[in-house]
């Protein structure tokens, strides 16, 4: 039988641990150096300690549509609101819902804030609806004069590439004037015309169950003449209600976003969710800015259909009003069929154009909101309890180091450079995170990261006192610590598994900042696991080479004489009786 090698070291044993070490210090390097490339030298703070702004929205009940406010359009409007404010750049906001109707958007301070303060609770309700008829803003008394005419007021759009150019729109201010009577008149026989069923129509109807395409009853028609006739469009709060209550399958009146013109217009032909997708682009040509769509395959020949019909019209109604939120962003001349994709130009900034393009592109909400409240939050009071929290860390530290010096000695040394290097990976860590996925540091994500502290901190004990256990049954240092590594890392990684599903389970079932606190406890909970491997146990094994720890130094910590330690494990001989022979006579 061979007889075993020697020079073999116990089994879990790690023969090289400068390999460890240097992997993570390389780690740690590396993650440093990223850190100061990137400009992001610490990490990003949340509204509560950077300061910023809270908005409060709650839900309105839409016409016909009773049950609308529910958890399911809550969650859309929420998912919708949150992916509207991160398009601008602001991707540590919090959106959440509180109650059954209200939404809080928290926007920290930042260039874009103000921005997307103004999209959060844009409805962005986007219909194509046909011009039936065109007049300037200003309501008509009875019996006194008002201008009527084709054409559109000051913003005007291009539908495609081959549209007609929105300068050869008649001015409402150039045509004949007509009087109130009149314009009734004309009301009613722009309805009457428009009683033809089209294609886009017929589809909004099957949708909402209501046929579009019905002549309008004499009560309706007169009613819808009346709220014409006597819309003032250069008044906000009657211009941003005039198409309220109206479904989108129902001829409306609408003003123009400037207030200068207001229309009488059709059933709706094309909606908002007919739009692919919609860029803020600059035309080099003509000088402006503008917001191109591009349509979904049903769009597209709802839009085809619709031009064709229009472009066969005369003036005012072969116009083609966009309207955004009951308002008419644009109202351009169609002149030939077009399909695929559409343009919206007008008076247009950068910005505007941005914005517009921004709420296209991620959808309308599913419902309305009013906007309750507008708080602007200091960062005096979360950098108070930021303060307050810093300083009970720094305390619960400093207690948890007298504890390892008094306890451990020497072995507190392997401790606080552990905790330090776990120090340097999770601030490191959370600076790079939030550029690259919006990580915010708030208050909870303070006190998470306090308490692992206590988490790193006990999965060292739990290694000391495996190997303490291994010198107290009379083994020397060297082959205690490797002997006593497997037991201890099975209880870490328990103890570790056990902590990181409970941060997991309460960063999927809860929302807004409590998400803070349970991300950054998984997030160093794993960190825990990375430093015992790579880096404490490599140090201890380092440490047992030194003649200060294995020969069981009274400052050690490893003393065996103070730890109670059983004399030496040896071999006992096997010593063979006496026999007695009896002597020759």
């Amino acid at each position: 039988m061979a007889a075993p090698k020697k020079g073999r070291g116990p089994a879990g044993g790690q023969s090289r641990p400068g390999r460890a070490l240097a992997f993570i210090l390389i780690a740690m390097v590396a993650l440093t150096g990223g850190m100061f490339l990137s400009g992001h030298t610490t990490p990003r703070l949340g509204i509560d300690l950077a300061g910023g702004t809270s908005i409060t929205l709650e839900a309105k009940n839409q016409p016909g549509k009773p049950n609308a406010i529910n958890k399911t359009n809550m969650a859309t409007a929420v998912s919708i609101i949150e992916r509207r404010v991160n398009g601008l750049g602001v991707s540590e906001a919090e959106v959440q819902t509180q109650g059954d109707r209200n939404i809080i958007v928290n926007i920290p301070k930042g260039t874009n804030s103000k921005q997307a303060q103004e999209q959060v609770g844009t409805t962005a309700q986007l219909y194509f609806r046909p011009v039936l008829t065109v007049t300037g803003g200003e309501p008509t008394p009875t019996g006194s004069a008002s201008p009527s005419a084709s054409g559109t007021g000051k913003a005007s759009a291009t539908p495609s590439a081959k549209a007609s150019d929105p300068d050869t729109a008649s001015d409402p201010k150039s045509t004949p004037s007509a009087s109130a009577t009149t314009q009734g008149r004309a009301v009613t026989g722009a309805l009457k015309k428009d009683a033809t069923p089209t294609p886009g129509a017929s589809d909004s109807a099957k949708t909402s169950g209501t046929p579009a395409a019905t002549p309008t009853p004499d009560a309706a028609t007169a009613a819808l003449e009346k709220k014409f006739t006597e819309l003032d469009c250069s008044d906000k709060s009657a211009r941003a209600t005039a198409g309220d209550g109206v479904k989108p399958e129902d001829p409306t009146v609408a003003c123009s976003s400037e207030g200068d013109a207001k229309y009488l217009l059709g059933p709706a032909e094309v909606s908002g969710t007919d739009v692919d997708d919609a860029k803020a682009q600059f035309d080099q040509q003509r000088g402006i800015w503008l917001v191109s769509m591009e349509f979904t395959d049903k769009g597209s020949k709802k839009f085809q259909t619709i031009t064709k019909k229009l472009s066969t019209q005369q003036s005012p109604m072969n116009q083609f009003a966009i309207s955004l939120d009951g308002e008419v962003v644009s109202a351009p001349q169609v002149n030939e069929t077009l399909s695929g994709s559409a343009e919206i130009s007008g008076s247009f900034t950068q910005q505007s154009a941005e914005d517009l393009a921004n709420v296209l592109s991620y959808g309308a909400l599913p419902l309305s909101f009013q906007e309750q409240s507008v708080t602007t939050v200091t960062a005096a009071l979360g950098g108070e309890q930021l303060k307050a929290g810093l300083i009970a860390g720094a305390i619960g530290l400093a207690l948890v180091v007298i504890y390892l010096v008094a306890y451990y000695r020497g072995l507190a040394l392997i401790a606080l450079l552990s905790l330090a290097a776990s120090g340097v990976l999770t601030y490191t860590i959370m600076a790079l995170l939030g550029p690259a996925i919006g990580f915010a540091l708030n208050l909870p994500a303070v006190c998470g990261a306090i308490v692992a502290i206590g988490i790193t901190a006990d999965s060292f004990i739990v290694y000391f006192e495996r190997v303490r256990d291994e010198i107290r049954e009379g083994r020397t240092l060297r082959p205690a610590i490797e002997r006593a590594w497997p037991r201890a890392r099975r209880t870490i990684l328990v103890s570790d598994f056990v902590s990181f599903l409970a941060a997991a389970v309460l960063f999927l079932v809860t929302v807004g900042k409590v998400q803070g606190f349970a991300f950054t406890l998984g997030l160093t909970t794993l960190l825990d696991v990375v430093v015992v491997f790579l880096f404490t146990k490599p140090l201890m094994t380092l440490m047992g080479r030194t003649k200060f720890f294995a020969s069981g130094h009274p400052w050690s910590g490893l003393d065996p004489k103070r730890l109670g330690a059983k004399p030496p494990l040896r071999r006992s001989r096997r010593v063979n009786a006496p026999t007695d022979h009896p002597k020759e006579a």
